[in-house]
């Protein structure tokens, strides 16, 4: 079943560890849980008030991590909280979670189910077993020397990698899904596809911008309760098609986010989860929800979610450290995060004139720029700043550290 690793009592000494970012390590830090870091050597986290230290990691093989989390949690007072942001992380974590146990706690959904949910043709195939309201979709294989085939589906269709992989940028960039309208631009994009080298999705597009994009959050407690839950919807992403989050927005859990939580705490029991997860649906003209993923880790959601009052990474320590959690609470609706630098663009591409977007920029809570904490945000800029001025003219004390 579901791992909760080691809930017993801590010390005050016992730390979150993060396998993330600012988005992470904010809601941590606003319930006063200092946090080490495991990120690039100039990550801005590393710049927070709310870091004790970064153990700095440019990538590599699980393994080398795996060794360096363990050398790292053996040395600490007491076993730290494990923290983990990318699918990649939480695939790590959740295949050598045995290993990890000895020297961190963590709240994880159990491997065959996290395996599952982040592969899409697995999460499809377990949807159907399950009559979940998930679009119809059908597995590509482009390989060398085959044609396009002939689909059972509705077009439009959206074409999508089975997992997050570096290779699905070198035919879309910074998007997450290309659109069909028709049999013969999926013929003309099939040599495009085939040199790329990995089993494809094609699923049925539900209509409608990404602003229809709605999705419910929770963390689910070792007993199977729900310890806290909120409900938002996307607001804006860059690309404006397909891209990826810049603009987000709290909604009314129980009044435009109702059915939404209802069914995201349906699907949840029904899979048997257990730790935190996003639900992330589409709703059609027509009102009907369609799921799309299920998210079993944290992410940027729960920087506006601490923000808006429901703190789940503060409750997940809270649980595994044996203390009280925070005070039960309902999100405010309309609370909002941005990332300023990208939402920029998705608000130039959407047709938002400035001096509107910098005024909603101004009241958005949840963003990098924290008046609290600027150097997260700050700091990097500096760094760029100094490595393009010359440096007979850089004052001594900017120097770079």
């Amino acid at each position: 079943m579901t791992i909760m690793h080691n809930p017993a009592p801590a010390t005050p000494s016992s730390t979150a560890c993060v396998l993330g970012d600012m988005d992470l390590v904010r809601p941590l830090g606003l319930a006063g849980i200092r946090s080490t870091v495991v990120a690039p050597a100039g990550a801005a986290a590393a710049h927070s008030r709310f870091t004790d230290r970064l153990l700095a990691w440019d990538g590599g093989c699980d393994e080398a991590l795996v060794d360096r989390l363990l050398r790292f949690g053996a040395a600490q007072p007491d076993k730290p909280v494990l923290y983990f942001e990318e699918d990649s992380q939480l695939l790590m974590v959740s295949r050598h979670r045995d290993r990890l146990a000895r020297v961190f706690r963590f709240a994880l959904a159990d491997a065959g189910l996290v395996e599952t949910l982040v592969d899409k043709a697995r999460f499809q195939a377990l949807a159907e077993r399950l009559d979940l309201p998930v679009p119809r979709t059908r597995r590509l294989h482009p390989a060398p020397g085959s044609d396009a085939p002939i689909l059972d589906l509705r077009y439009p269709l959206i074409v999508k990698p089975l997992t997050r992989r570096p290779p699905w940028d070198a035919i879309e960039g910074l998007g997450k899904a290309i659109r069909i309208d028709t049999p013969a631009e999926l013929h003309a994009l099939w040599p495009r596809l085939i040199p790329v080298g990995i089993d494809l999705l094609a699923q049925e597009l539900i209509p409608g911008p990404e602003t229809r994009i709605e999705s419910h959050h929770l963390y689910v407690d070792a007993t199977g309760a729900v310890a806290g839950e909120f409900t938002g919807r996307k607001l804006r992403t860059y690309p404006v098609d397909y891209g990826h989050s810049t603009a987000l927005t709290i909604t009314d859990i129980q009044g435009e986010g109702a059915d939404v939580a209802a069914l995201g705490r349906s699907i949840a029991a029904r899979i048997g989860l257990r730790g935190v997860a996003k639900f992330d649906f589409k709703r059609d003209p027509d009102g009907r929800l369609h799921l799309l993923e299920i998210n079993p880790r944290f992410n940027l959601w729960h920087h506006l979610g601490a923000v808006a009052g429901v703190n789940l990474p503060a409750m997940v320590q809270a649980d595994l450290t044996g203390r009280p959690r925070p005070a039960p609470a309902t999100a405010r609706a309309g609370a909002c995060w941005c990332h300023i630098s990208k939402d920029r663009l998705a608000a130039r591409d959407g047709g938002v004139p400035v001096a509107r977007w910098l005024a909603w920029v101004a009241r958005c809570e949840a963003k990098a720029l924290a008046l609290d904490d600027p150097m997260p945000f700050l700091r990097p800029k500096l760094d760029r700043l100094l490595a393009r001025a010359p440096r007979r003219v850089r004052p001594a004390g900017l120097a770079k550290s």
